[in-house]
């Protein structure tokens, strides 16, 4: 039995064109959290959008809008990452450019969007990090 070192391109070799299983993962993991993420985008905004109680009314704040404005701008940007997501999972080859500029833009709403939903826009301001270091991190194209 001679052990032969794995030539490039082969399994056990760590060839630039190699697929990082950690970093593939990761792309599987951002496009489901994408997907969650704007499933949980969709639910804010109906929320938001059906009674204007729903969440708290913060007087003499910076990015002043009704509720029902925000539940527009969270319904809206929900369906686009649900969207995403799923392309991300099928290997769409535009769904991991607009996934980072979809979760760039989800970090800046869920950040003004801080003093309504604390933990919720925290979270998904986490969610959206990881999803932004997931799909910049590995540059192979097959995911599933």
């Amino acid at each position: 039995m001679a052990h032969t070192a794995p030539t490039p391109g082969t399994a056990g070799s760590a060839g630039q064109g190699d697929l990082n299983p950690w970093a593939a993962s990761g792309i599987i993991f951002a496009g489901v959290l994408l997907l969650v993420d704007g499933v949980l985008g969709v639910i804010k905004g109906i929320s938001g959008i059906a009674s204007d109680d729903v969440y708290a009314h913060v007087r003499n704040y910076t990015f002043m809008f009704d509720v029902t404005s925000w539940g527009w701008i969270h319904l809206v940007l929900g369906i686009l990452l649900a969207v995403v997501g799923w392309g991300i999972l099928k290997g769409a080859e535009w769904a991991r450019a607009a996934g980072v500029v979809l979760a760039a833009i989800n970090v800046i709403v869920n950040f003004t969007w801080l003093p309504y939903q604390p933990i919720w826009a925290v979270i998904s301001i986490a969610i959206d990090v990881f999803v932004i270091w997931a799909l910049c991190t590995e540059r192979s194209k097959a995911v599933i």
